[in-house]
């Protein structure tokens, strides 16, 4: 009984795990307010990092975090404050900080499908002088499986998709004027990844 018992300590131990992912993200696009232009997030590659706890046999809870380097296509009407030129790819990163879970649909932590889920905050950064950063609250959705190559690593497959939610009436990207203005009440994305997970 004490065998069994310190064998089933060192698997909950072991239910603990860390990920490093890379990947392709699609999808956003926000609204030139002077014009009406449709100003699309370009498809680039994307970087991930997560954490997951054992919460019980079957679920984890976990921090992910996610950042897109990518642009948008300027056709805007109105300039930069301070008159500075707008490039016609306006370089932007895209971020991601979610506090949320995983559950493994076969009963078992570490392997097969699993469905995963967050909330917290998007972080938008131009890189351009005149435009302002913009943080505003999100959720993601996301299933993936996980495939053991040991006792301790893993290979992990993930399709996510994102809502990041702002008010449709609201300006964004405003440092001294108003430049861009969000088209809808939410700006959607959704992701492929592969990662390597390493158990603990």
């Amino acid at each position: 009984m004490l065998l069994l018992a310190c064998a089933n300590g060192v698997a909950q131990d072991r239910d603990n795990a860390v990920t490093l992912y890379a990947g392709y993200r699609d999808g956003g696009s926000f609204t030139d307010v002077a014009s009406g232009n449709e100003l699309q997030i370009e498809a680039s590659g994307v970087a991930s990092f997560s954490l997951e706890w054992r919460y019980d046999a079957r679920s984890q809870v976990q921090l992910f975090v996610s950042r897109q380097s990518s642009q948008m296509g300027t056709e805007l009407a109105t300039p930069v404050p301070g008159g500075s030129a707008v490039p016609r790819k306006l370089p932007l990163r895209v971020t991601y900080l979610h506090f949320g879970g995983t559950s493994f649909l076969d009963g078992r932590i570490g392997q097969g499908p699993y469905l995963a889920g967050g909330f917290g905050a998007t972080l938008f950064e131009p890189q351009v002088d005149g435009f302002q950063n913009e943080l505003r609250p999100s959720l993601s959705l996301g299933i993936g499986y996980l495939l053991p190559l040991g006792e301790l690593v893993a290979l992990r497959f993930e399709a996510r998709g994102y809502a990041t939610l702002f008010n449709s009436s609201s300006s964004v990207f405003c440092s001294g004027g108003c430049v861009v203005s969000l088209k809808g009440d939410t700006v959607t994305q959704g992701d492929v990844q592969v990662g390597l997970s390493f158990r603990y």
